[in-house]
């Protein structure tokens, strides 16, 4: 295994940085949309690829049946946690290895495809990261960088006024415990510029809709509930929102309670996943 030295991320992140039930969940829910994205992506069955932030390693899964389980695919992630659980997730014959984004323990021109989402965005020098993961790429390879959530994502079709008022409660909370400011992440949203930045040909983009309604499967009720209305909002939130507004979501957000917003038949949730790709 190899352990490279990182400089803490914008949020946060270390080496020693669990993010693996959130991760596991997210994977879970948006399992559709980001095979999808694989799909046209067609990587070839021969093919070297490398899912960089591969997280608790279910997308490597998803990547080798893409590629009829021949070719090579290789994770890797910042986390100790994040590695431990891929190990154990992910195919038969399947690399993983712990290691810092701009510092991979890999040779240039070694894989047709990287792989990077909701990854990227949590370095300090996204660009920097883009560039040194395009390095990776075979002439002719592609990059994939991917990030959720880039328009505001909708959980409340009856109520905007009071999904307004909850986002800025949590931008409010980030900032006082990360020391971070809303324009620290202004940047997140420019994955067209990150890849014409690091000098990367051909680029294009899709935006899909993550779309879910009432009812929802188990697995979209729990990423929802688990990692949003309880992992995001929940009592952190309670300081930031009028005790009106506070006893509203935390009525929406329990399910126990009779105006629990996943069980309610008008439940619409909305969430953008976008992945940039340039070719070397």
């Amino acid at each position: 295994m190899v352990r490279n030295p990182a400089a803490v991320g914008l949020l946060g992140d270390t080496p020693q940085r669990d993010y693996a039930e959130k991760l596991r969940l997210f994977n879970a829910f948006a399992q559709p949309e980001l095979r999808a994205a694989i799909a046209e992506l067609s990587p070839q069955s021969d093919s070297c690829v490398l899912d960089a932030g591969c997280g608790t390693g279910e997308t490597l899964g998803w990547l080798h049946e893409r590629m009829h389980g021949r070719g090579l695919v290789v994770g890797m992630d910042l986390a100790a946690a994040h590695v431990r659980y891929a190990l154990g997730t992910a195919p038969a014959g399947t690399s993983i290895l712990q290691a810092d984004m701009l510092r991979p323990p890999f040779a240039e021109d070694s894989f047709d495809l990287v792989w990077a989402v909701n990854a990227v965005n949590h370095l300090r020098d996204p660009v920097a990261g883009v560039r040194t993961l395009a390095s990776l790429l075979r002439p002719g390879g592609c990059i994939a960088v991917g990030q959720s959530s880039l328009l505001p994502d909708m959980y409340f079709a009856w109520d905007a006024r009071l999904e307004r008022v909850i986002n800025e409660a949590v931008r409010n909370y980030y900032r006082d415990r990360y020391g971070r400011s809303e324009r620290d992440f202004a940047a997140v949203r420019s994955l067209v510029g990150w890849l014409h930045q690091a000098d990367l040909r051909q680029v294009s983009v899709r935006t899909r809709i993550i779309e879910r309604t009432h009812p929802l499967s188990d697995a979209d009720e729990r990423y929802l509930l688990d990692t949003i209305f309880r992992g995001t909002w929940g009592e952190r939130l309670r300081g930031y929102l009028s005790p009106d507004d506070f006893d509203a979501l935390a009525r929406l957000s329990d399910p126990d309670d009779e105006r629990y917003a996943l069980r309610r038949r008008d439940f619409h949730f909305l969430q953008t996943l976008t992945i940039a790709v340039g070719m070397k």
